[in-house]
């Protein structure tokens, strides 16, 4: 009798271990599922359970303390950085004027007469002062692009007709380093889901890199995906240097007067759009990847391997 009576026993609490076995993992099952939702949300809603598991239960408060944590640190964070923005933006436009009449009086002393030593000087200070224009500007575009003041207006715009038309802006100046670019098209028309403005910039910001780094030539493909790769010889850079292009203010000796805001607003203004951006550097060349989705919902804008 004894036995059988054991038997019920652990029979009893083997389903009992089972039952509360099977609560606590539905409790994690809801903390994994909400904790994922709660960290991709902007939202104060904590994490709820169904399940009175005082294991689960007390998992899912400690959760909801560090939840209530990361949001206030995030609050701070977003806080500081559209501070930032606004200060640059604001110091960017506060510069204009100046820099604009310091231009002004600088054409006026051009036309007077000098020795050959204020040429000299008159000459270093010119440049000096369009450097500082060029950096207020990019300065004022980058932070415009990050911080999403410019709205952007998606439409569908004919890829091939965009990059035709920036390189044919750029092309005295490629051809003025020497440099005559290769453009492949594909025969049919790509059309892609993109604001036509920042288009233009992405494709133009690209192809002013390749006038600071390209050795000497230019290849252009563009694919019936929307993947667009602007390729060149590069040996000035190396794979630590190409891994930073696309970091603000980053420049290297051979980018002569580059603000190193290029390629991020770039990259910023092509993500803004759904898409992507990228580089590789493989035996000596350089390949900028800008990619972007199809109007209608194609393949494109899902670059991966690069």
């Amino acid at each position: 009798m004894l036995p059988w009576v054991l038997c019920a026993a652990l029979a009893v609490a083997a389903a009992a271990l089972a039952v509360k076995l099977r609560l606590l993992q539905n409790g994690l099952d809801e903390i994994a599922r909400q904790l994922a939702e709660r960290l991709e949300e902007d939202t104060n809603n904590p994490i709820f359970l169904s399940t009175r598991d005082p294991g689960a239960r007390k998992l899912a408060a400690g959760l909801n303390l560090r939840l209530k944590e990361l949001r206030r640190a995030r609050r701070r964070y977003e806080a500081g950085d559209r501070e930032l923005k606004e200060a640059v933006t604001n110091v960017s436009h506060d510069l204009r004027t100046p820099l604009t009449a310091i231009c002004g009086y600088l054409e006026l002393l051009e036309r007077e007469e000098k020795s050959p030593a204020a040429e000299r000087y008159l000459a270093l200070i010119s440049g000096r002062a369009q450097a500082m224009v060029r950096l207020t500007e990019e300065l004022l575009h980058c932070f415009v692009a990050l911080s999403a003041q410019e709205e952007l207006h998606p439409e569908p715009v004919d890829l091939n007709a965009a990059l035709e038309e920036s390189t044919a802006g750029l092309y005295a100046a490629l051809t003025a380093r020497g440099i005559t670019p290769s453009v492949r098209l594909p025969r049919e028309r790509v059309i892609c889901r993109a604001d036509r403005g920042a288009l233009s910039r992405v494709f133009g910001n690209i192809l002013n890199n390749a006038l600071k780094y390209s050795g000497g030539d230019l290849e252009i493909v563009l694919t019936p995906k929307g993947e667009v790769s602007f390729s060149n010889a590069a040996p000035g850079l190396d794979e630590v240097q190409v891994g930073r292009l696309f970091d603000r203010f980053f420049t290297v000796e051979s980018a002569g007067g580059s603000t190193g805001l290029g390629l991020s607003i770039a990259r910023a203004l092509t993500e803004r759009m759904g898409g992507t951006a990228d580089a590789r550097y493989q035996e000596g060349r350089l390949t900028i990847y800008a990619s972007f989705p199809l109007w209608g919902g194609g393949n494109g804008g899902g670059r991966q391997t690069v």
